[in-house]
């Protein structure tokens, strides 16, 4: 299943839909503003909150998590000695690792458990170029920690790149 996210919707203070492949509504991103860190929610369309993604405030490198229930379910970061190009991973609260690599900053990559592909992120199904897709392959597949892994590691990688105005 595909889901379409446009990239300037992750504002602070914004709040956008994100839609299926079809067009229909699938997650609602709700901006909250006012708060000491940035915080984003996802929630399905009848306003339930699947995923909430803050900004990790004290941490060596930056950070991201996102939480369901009020539980940290994933920790988002640049993984270290990552020789030759970016790769950020997804540290589940289970102690399990996703690896997100690819060209992370035309937004082109992977997010992968153990060598198999969960979702594929990628721009180049659309023409207009603030929009990306999220094409999640499994079936079993958490889409909501999916979308939420993706929206990680877009805001560090813009933020690592100076491209932070989003």
């Amino acid at each position: 299943m595909k889901f379409v996210v446009r990239e300037k919707m992750f504002a602070i203070g914004d709040d956008y839909w994100i839609e299926d492949e079809a067009g229909n509504r699938a997650f609602y991103v709700h901006g909250k503003v006012l708060r000491v860190r940035e915080t984003l929610e996802l929630q399905d369309p009848s306003g339930a909150v699947v995923a909430v993604v803050h900004k990790k405030l004290l941490s060596l490198r930056d950070a991201m998590t996102v939480e369901r229930d009020g539980q940290v379910l994933v920790t988002v970061k640049k993984k270290r000695l990552a020789l030759l190009r970016e790769v950020y991973r997804a540290e589940l609260a289970s102690g399990e690792e996703l690896e997100i690599r690819g060209d992370l900053i035309d937004k082109e990559f992977d997010i992968e458990y153990e060598g198999e592909r969960l979702a594929r992120i990628s721009r180049k199904w659309f023409s207009v170029r603030d929009a990306y897709a999220i094409d999640v392959e499994r079936e079993d597949a958490d889409a909501a920690m999916l979308i939420a892994i993706a929206v990680c590691v877009d805001r560090l990688v813009a933020k690592e790149h100076g491209h932070d105005d989003h």
